[in-house]
């Protein structure tokens, strides 16, 4: 996050001796730090809000309520998404915390303020939608298996589902966090967006009985036409036009556009990740079980990820015993 105001993280370790300054310093500042994705978003609406508070003549650090609702407040009137405009005082509080420095998001004319547009703007949060197991396994089918793309984008999106994965993630997999047995598969990953202090954790990823829609025997058989003895590096990579293997990684936006091209351009990847959680909330999985393997914290945010708004799916009507 080179672009945000990150202050001399040495101030926090000024009174230690001086064996521990150094790595107190490097403590600091990984605390302060946020998931890649998170920086690189934050960063961007960090540069925005200075320029705009270059342009107008007005501090930026600190900035003052007054400087902060007039920045918010032209967000709204350029029809900005709600969501895009929490995300900009977010990223403004963050450059503060960098700073060590207040920020005006803490004071409650800005709180008022937000939740004045929300209420104006009257929009629900955009969010991937979910697709239906059904739909899914139809479009997992049809996939032509005859070259390295399509073994490759079976395997990722078989995967990308009943992993419950994020696409950075999935981007992130390297051929050795894989261990394969009898039950199915275990993935060793140490790092995502909520677990950013690098704690061990797994995926278990299970067989399925039909073949064509098994993602452990999916993901075996894109290793084998692919990886060859390789027992490194990534396992999902990226393809030359003429369909030759690279040993590049495949990036998250590719994986994006991987999953808009089988599922449809509503779809993104993060919808491999809703419809796990809302198929096996349908399936009678409880949010314990689901958490474990989404690695979400609390069981709101199970609710929050659940796409259940089908008034026919979901409904208690079906059970009233007529």
């Amino acid at each position: 996050m080179s672009t945000l105001p990150l202050a001399s993280p040495e101030t926090a370790a000024a009174r230690l001796p001086a064996h521990l300054t150094t790595p107190a310093s490097r403590y600091v500042t990984a605390g302060l730090s946020g998931a890649v994705n998170t920086q690189r978003a934050y960063a961007g609406d960090w540069r925005r809000f200075t320029a705009w508070c270059l342009v107008h003549a007005l501090a930026s650090l600190p900035a003052p309520v007054e400087t902060l609702a007039g920045f918010l407040t032209e967000l709204a009137e350029a029809g900005k998404k709600l969501a895009t405009i929490q995300r900009h005082a977010a990223a403004i509080a963050k450059a503060h915390e960098l700073a060590g420095l207040p920020s005006a998001t803490a004071d409650n004319k800005i709180k008022v303020l937000l939740k004045g547009i929300a209420r104006e703007k009257k929009t629900r949060s955009k969010q991937a939608p979910a697709f239906t197991l059904a739909s899914f396994k139809r479009t997992v089918k049809s996939i032509d298996l005859a070259t390295y793309a399509g073994l490759r984008d079976r395997a990722l999106l078989l995967l990308g589902f009943t992993g419950a994965f994020r696409r950075a993630e999935l981007s992130a997999l390297n051929v050795e966090d894989l261990a394969f047995d009898e039950e199915g598969l275990l993935i060793a990953f140490n790092q995502s967006k909520t677990n950013q202090t690098g704690q061990a954790d797994e995926k278990a990823i299970y067989y399925s009985p039909e073949l064509a829609t098994c993602p452990v025997r999916s993901l075996q058989a894109w290793l084998r036409a692919s990886a060859a003895d390789r027992s490194t590096g990534p396992v999902f990579v990226s393809l030359r036009k003429n369909n030759q293997l690279t040993a590049r990684r495949l990036t998250p936006e590719h994986i994006n556009l991987i999953t808009r091209r089988y599922l449809g351009g509503s779809y993104t990847a993060h919808s491999l990740r809703a419809s796990f959680v809302t198929v096996a909330k349908l399936n009678g999985a409880d949010d314990s079980e689901i958490m474990n393997q989404t690695k979400h914290k609390t069981s709101a945010m199970i609710r929050r990820y659940t796409r259940l708004d089908n008034i026919r799916q979901h409904n208690a009507g079906k059970k009233l015993g007529l």
